[in-house]
């Protein structure tokens, strides 16, 4: 091996340890979020939770603000993710509408969407998170509405699809956000099942106005 080639060989293997670092950065305040929540997530605590000094840690991030935006942007990538893994696993059926809900009542179970809600709510008072928070959700909804589309009927147009999708994301994250006070994931879901029989309706009147919506003016 050549002088050179070492050398690029060195190289690559510091960008991967520093690529690493920052992921343990990043994935450590996730953990603090959701944990500690948002007011909890201190520098110290993340340095700890992924086993670097804080040395290492202000190499990499110079302070919370720093380490919790680019947090943002990494808990939107694993959100995004998420949403097209989570895609493969359900069937759609004869019941696209229902497959389509009970995909959206799994994606948002677990750390990843309790992490995005103590961020969202950080956001109200800091114009810094809000920017950032307001950056990265169009890509993340965009993952839910590509991972949502194979189950929605094809009679539904985008847009109504769409429209649909952010009414039932809505209705959602209100339950799950008001269950934080005083968790029991059975109330939740029992709320998220009545919610999901008025979303039907919506649907279902969707599909039934779309035909006379069609019909041809009279000449």
């Amino acid at each position: 091996m050549t002088r050179s080639e070492a050398s690029k060989q060195q190289r690559r293997t510091q960008e991967q340890r520093s690529s690493e670092m920052r992921t343990r950065l990043l994935d450590a305040t996730i953990d603090c979020l959701v944990e500690f929540g948002y007011a909890g997530t201190t520098t110290p605590r993340v340095a700890e939770r992924a086993g670097v000094t804080r040395g290492a840690q202000v190499h990499h991030f110079g302070s919370k603000t720093d380490l919790v935006v680019a947090a943002i942007s990494h808990l939107a990538q694993l959100r995004a993710e998420t949403a097209m893994r989570e895609m493969s696993k359900v069937q759609g059926g004869g019941d696209p509408v229902g497959a389509a809900l009970d995909f959206l009542w799994e994606l948002h179970q677990g750390p990843l969407f309790i992490a995005t809600a103590e961020l969202w709510v950080a956001g109200r008072t800091d114009p810094v998170l809000a920017s950032a928070m307001e950056k990265v959700e169009p890509f993340v909804n965009n993952a839910v509405l590509m991972a949502v589309a194979r189950f929605v009927p094809d009679e539904m147009r985008r847009k109504e699809a769409r429209d649909f999708i952010y009414t039932a994301m809505d209705a959602l994250r209100g339950i799950l956000v008001s269950n934080f006070i005083d968790p029991d994931s059975e109330r939740a879901h029992r709320r998220w099942r009545r919610a999901s029989v008025h979303l039907r309706e919506v649907a279902g009147a969707a599909l039934a106005a779309r035909p006379l919506l069609e019909q041809p003016a009279a000449e």
